[in-house]
């Protein structure tokens, strides 16, 4: 009898081992080897410099079974064509909007009902803001201007004198000059790199960390015009366009047809939005006291077409971090219509020609992909 005990103890204890080995083999596998992820793998044209494609766009549409984002009830998740989830927009909605669902990045303070409603400008970027380009490249130690790209970088402190943070100013008068990069120049889940090197790499006069797409599968990820990623999500969505325009959205309302159409040239999903679709502070977020309290930051505004602004916040430190209400007012306050919030925490940094300025908590992370102000053009 004793003998039988031991021997249904061992065999107890060797299944405990094997299915520790395969927890083990399977956390490896699923979230730290790197694996390369299929992607939609389509181009988006630039309207501006090549040939619209026929039909408005219906030769790029997706493949029927591409799980993208349209809003739709719940039950619409899986194979639908592209034009029958654009009729379904107004149908029910599950998530989205102010109690949707959350996430470890929030949900979304904006409703599916919230339209942008700004008087349209028709001036192409090229032909804007031409008192701030230069003729040739002129380089200082917070400043870079050229024929395309005008950059002032400053180190702020808020009034209290307990927040630090790095504003980078910034003109483009060629959309493409507003990059994304991706750590190994590959798409996939635990493919990571330094913001340093990334930004070398690509030859980036200014860099910050994207939105960490590798640690999760949901959401849009649009990068440099090529759409890698399309599935569903409750978290905000933020997508450039080669037209310059810069919209922010709740994830049930993008929809990724009307995103080839209008030409996107980048789509990021983390958030939230940190202004509401008229430009106002937004003082409520759909996520935890931990995520709205106070902690390093790096987020992106919007102006209007051809003028952004990059900001990177310390914290846990001599910098005490932001909060996202406070965020919210900051952006407010330097005149932004949008502004999107991108990973933070140890994730958030800043490097201005080719060195990281800011003050990194926990002395910073790798991470899947980096937001770039590059050249397209040489200039001596």
């Amino acid at each position: 009898m004793k003998v039988m005990k031991n021997r249904v103890i061992r065999n107890l204890l060797i299944d405990v081992v094997c299915l520790g080995v395969a927890l083990v083999v399977f956390a490896l596998f699923h979230h730290v080897l790197p694996r390369q992820q299929q992607s939609v793998g389509i181009v988006i044209p630039n309207p501006y410099k090549t040939q619209a494609p026929a039909g408005d766009g219906a030769s790029l549409a997706l493949p029927e079974d591409t799980v993208y984002l349209a809003a739709g009830s719940a039950s619409d998740v899986g194979s639908m064509n592209l034009s029958a989830a654009r009729n379904n927009r107004g149908g029910q909605q599950s998530y989205g909007g102010k109690n949707s669902m959350m996430n470890g990045k929030g949900g979304s303070a904006l409703t599916d009902s919230d339209e942008t409603l700004v008087e349209a400008d028709d001036t192409p970027i090229t032909e804007k803001f031409a008192d701030m380009y230069t003729d040739t490249v002129v380089v200082t130690d917070n400043s870079y201007s050229s024929p395309d790209i005008s950059i002032t970088v400053t180190e702020e402190t808020t009034a209290n004198g307990r927040i630090t943070y790095y504003l980078a100013d910034i003109y483009v008068r060629d959309i493409t000059c507003f990059q994304s990069a991706l750590a190994r120049n590959t798409y996939g889940s635990g493919y990571r790199d330094s913001i340093s090197d990334m930004a070398i790499l690509n030859n980036a006069l200014l860099a910050i960390n994207g939105d960490y797409y590798g640690n999760t599968n949901e959401g849009v990820v649009i990068r440099n015009g090529v759409i890698y990623r399309a599935n569903r999500t409750n978290c905000d969505v933020c997508v450039l366009y080669y037209d310059g325009r810069m919209e922010v959205m709740p994830g049930s309302a993008f929809d990724m047809q009307e995103a080839i159409q209008n030409g996107a040239w980048q789509a990021w999903t983390f958030g939230p939005a940190l202004l509401d679709t008229d430009g106002s502070v937004l003082t409520s977020f759909a996520s935890t006291n931990r995520i709205i309290s106070a902690n390093p930051r790096t987020a992106i505004g919007y102006y209007e077409p051809g003028h952004y602004c990059m900001i990177v916040v310390d914290g846990r430190g001599e910098s005490a971090g932001i909060s996202l209400p406070d965020l919210s007012q900051l952006f407010y306050d330097l005149g932004c219509t949008a502004a999107y919030n991108l990973d933070g925490g140890n994730s958030s940094i800043m490097v201005w020609q080719n060195a990281v300025i800011n003050d990194p908590s926990g002395g910073g992370r790798e991470s899947s992909d980096a937001l770039l102000i590059a050249e397209v053009n040489r200039y001596e």
